[in-house]
């Protein structure tokens, strides 16, 4: 995982309520429990039908950058890691959205996604400007907490705080125990004396 603090990008928009994790990656492409590149499966059933692609649907139109906007309650559904690593791998570091699911939450952090929780009135402000201006940029500051949306907000956002160093440092639960190593023999050596 690489170290990740400002984000300044543009926006891909996804104006859906309740978008499950076997909408953003299909349960036909889990064969695989290694972390191979998930990025061609991201949202593949609404990307595409009979190998063509879906002219109208977010993904296939000119919008990109590594923050998605959408609404409430995504990550629904199942408990699969796989979709993190989707988003994660599409290249999308950040999804700002009124509500995500619980255990879709915790696998974005654990894979370095970082989960902005915004208003609904903020939502759909920052979706009505990103839809008229496909080069419409929003800046995500990790350190600071803060996601800065042009014309519409200045917002300090709320995140796990050992989730936070884990991804400002760009190291997972294992990484951090690991650089724990000199400290954790120092405090045993305390303890056999």
């Amino acid at each position: 995982m690489n170290p990740l603090n400002i984000i300044e990008s543009t926006v891909i928009p996804m104006p859906i309520n309740d978008i499950d994790t076997d909408q953003i990656i299909p349960a036909r492409f889990l064969k695989d429990s290694g972390r191979n590149s998930y990025s061609d499966c991201l949202f593949a059933d609404w990307k595409s039908r009979n190998n063509k692609p879906i002219k109208n649907f977010w993904l296939n139109r000119e919008f990109e950058g590594e923050i998605m906007v959408t609404k409430s309650n995504f990550g629904c559904g199942s408990s699969r890691e796989h979709a993190a690593w989707a988003i994660k791998d599409y290249g999308i570091s950040v999804v700002i959205a009124e509500s995500f699911a619980d255990i879709f939450m915790n696998n974005a952090l654990n894979n370095g996604i970082v989960p902005v929780t915004l208003r609904k009135e903020l939502i759909n402000s920052t979706l009505e400007k990103v839809l008229a201006d496909p080069n419409f940029k929003i800046n995500m500051n990790l350190k600071a907490q803060t996601i800065e949306i042009p014309g519409v907000c200045h917002e300090k956002f709320e995140i796990n705080q050992f989730k936070k160093e884990c991804i400002l440092n760009g190291i997972d639960e294992v990484e951090y125990l690991v650089k724990m190593r000199p400290e954790v023999e120092i405090f045993e050596q305390t303890l056999i004396k």
